[in-house]
């Protein structure tokens, strides 16, 4: 019998390094496009940006089935209720990616009938600026969040 000691915590830190690196690897977005941004957040999962190598191949149409809320477009007033009920009926751990000025800051739209900014109405982990942006920028946006992810910085 040998005398090899593990130091305390290794066995949890590797586990929780390992269930970081699968929920990178498995998110399931939810799709709720509003407005331009839309198009090209559904050209990100065509075969030339090829999201299905980084484990997003198919957006779910149930909130129930995803863990990423990505918010493409501006937000009426009308509409933030059923945003607010889609965000609570996603299984914890769950993460938004705000997609677009319109999402982010209400845009150019600065009247009583859109919200500016999607942060108002649900917590928003990643912003991707630009108006639309391409879908590039919304893989970037994306990785950026499997970098928070498994760093820790955001736990869910």
């Amino acid at each position: 019998m040998s005398n090899v000691t593990t130091p305390p915590g290794f066995f949890t830190g590797r586990i929780e390094k390992l269930a970081s690196w699968a929920r990178t690897r498995s998110m399931f977005p939810a799709t709720f496009g509003l407005a331009c941004c839309a198009i090209e957040m559904m050209a990100m999962g065509t075969a030339r940006y090829d999201s299905a190598r980084f484990g997003m191949e198919v957006f779910r149409a149930s909130p129930r089935q995803s863990d990423v809320m990505i918010v493409a477009g501006r937000v009426s007033q009308k509409m933030a209720p059923v945003l607010r009920q889609v965000y609570d009926q996603m299984p914890d751990p769950k993460w938004v990616v705000s997609m677009g000025a319109c999402a982010s800051t209400g845009g150019m739209f600065n009247n009583y009938a859109l919200v500016q900014g999607v942060d108002q109405v649900v917590p928003v982990d990643i912003y991707v600026p630009g108006c639309p942006p391409g879908p590039t920028s919304l893989m970037h946006g994306l990785l950026t969040l499997h970098d928070k992810i498994m760093s820790g910085e955001i736990a869910s």
